[in-house]
């Protein structure tokens, strides 16, 4: 089931992004008088079709995009045959060179506005909740890849590149990550119980480790006193009489107020029964668990932090503003990406990634629709900007040919057309075998 929940959440959202996208120069075409022969969502075999004035409509078996065919543009079908004959008035090719500019834009900004209307609505109707950071008020746990680079559990990060942060969620986000000679300045407890700040640096290849797969979710979290949320029915948590709401405060009489020490007691304890002292309704009792503890360490409930949060609503005006930075944030994040990529300070291998693997790591095996629609507008501005790369076959690069026409006012010829868009071809269909490869290989190993 959570197979068909990725599965139908990738389609949906990549429908719904490349019909846009085509409708962009599908109306951009229109706009300028020339004639659209085809407007396709996925690729051949043709599931469906209808044919409404002189453009076919339709859906392809293929749900990894989409295509429009416009009268005398060599495109990806690679139709030459009329190229052969004198431009007709309603052809790509007898248009000016800036309304031929414009068509090929059209998708990119079409993506663009999608993925601002999607931010800004989402800011708008949900507002803002985190963590701030002088509410993590015990500090951090720190995991294996946070000690390797010296931060220690029960520090508190007050500082980022020098300045002070609001929001704990801060301390990971991109600018330490895809930035360069990042580091953190940090409150520590010494023996003597003096506090003493001192920064850590931040290895620029730091990423590469932070996203290999088997260091998922090991970095740093928040020291945080929890209660039991949802339990899931059928494990151990929920046979044993777990509730909702109960206050975990010992295992095997162990103390552990904080959530790291839960889960490090219940790890040491797999494949072992353990009997846990809960509060409820602030009376102690004890609940023993009769079926053991999983291979990962695991009961069966869902852990609700008890650290303060705080929210922050908009007015459509603010969300306007704060859901276009989030929104051109996406681009400028995957341009220090790419350049972590050029650098050498990440591998490919783990950084890309193809259509599996948005479907797992992204949308995920439960429909939300709140993330739905966050993972739909990450993914517009992502696709806006890897159409505009000067890449042959993509709309970037027939715009950075359009450019060159209109600078030089010498147009390429057809047979240098033709020959861009076959290397584009073969870039685009290596790029894409490589990212489907890399998926299933990091899903397998």
């Amino acid at each position: 089931m959570e197979i068909a929940i990725m599965a139908g959440q990738l389609i949906l959202g990549l429908s719904i992004l490349v019909g846009l996208h085509e409708l962009g120069h599908l109306l951009a075409a229109k706009a300028f008088g020339m004639r659209v022969e085809q407007y396709f969502i996925g690729f051949p075999p043709k599931i469906w079709s209808i044919k409404r004035g002189e453009t076919e409509y339709g859906i392809g078996a293929i749900p990894l995009g989409g295509f429009v065919k416009i009268s005398g543009m060599i495109d990806e079908s690679l139709d030459t045959k009329s190229m052969q004959s004198e431009p007709k008035p309603w052809e790509f090719r007898s248009k000016p060179a800036g309304q031929r500019l414009i068509v090929m834009l059209g998708g990119i900004i079409v993506n663009v506005i999608t993925g601002i209307l999607i931010f800004v609505a989402l800011t708008y109707k949900n507002g803002e909740t985190y963590l701030a950071t002088r509410d993590a008020q015990y500090g951090i746990v720190a995991y294996d890849l946070a000690k390797q680079i010296g931060l220690k559990t029960g520090d508190k990060i007050v500082k980022v590149n020098g300045k002070e942060i609001e929001d704990f969620s801060d301390i990971r986000s991109s600018e330490v990550f895809l930035g360069s000679d990042s580091y953190y300045t940090v409150e520590r407890k010494g023996a003597d119980g003096r506090v003493q700040q001192l920064d850590i640096d931040i290895p620029n290849d730091f990423i590469d480790k932070l996203s290999d797969k088997k260091n998922a979710g090991q970095f740093i979290e928040p020291i945080q006193p929890f209660r039991v949320g949802e339990v899931v029915p059928g494990m151990p948590a929920e046979k044993a009489g777990l509730k909702k709401g109960d206050v975990i405060v010992a295992v095997n009489g162990k103390p552990t107020r904080f959530y790291h020490e839960f889960q490090e007691a219940v790890k040491a304890k797999t494949k072992k029964t353990i009997t846990l002292t809960v509060k409820r309704a602030n009376t102690p009792q004890p609940v023993t668990l009769r079926s053991a503890v999983n291979d990962k360490g695991q009961i069966g409930f869902g852990a609700e932090s008890l650290l303060k949060k705080t929210h922050v609503d908009y007015t459509f005006g603010q969300a306007l503003v704060k859901g276009t930075e989030q929104a051109f944030g996406v681009v400028y994040d995957n341009i220090k990406g790419f350049g972590k990529i050029f650098r050498g300070d990440v591998s490919a291998s783990k950084a890309l990634s193809g259509p599996i693997g948005i479907a797992q790591n992204l949308f995920g095996g439960v429909w939300m629709w709140d993330r739905f629609w966050f993972v739909t507008g990450l993914l517009s501005m992502a696709l806006a900007f890897m159409n505009a790369l000067p890449i042959p076959a993509l709309d970037g690069g027939h715009s950075t040919l359009l450019l060159y026409e209109i600078v030089s006012g010498r147009k390429p010829s057809d047979r240098f057309l033709e020959g861009a868009q076959r290397v584009g071809m073969v870039i685009l269909l290596g790029l894409m075998a490589f990212a489907i490869f890399n998926d299933v290989f990091k899903a397998v190993f």
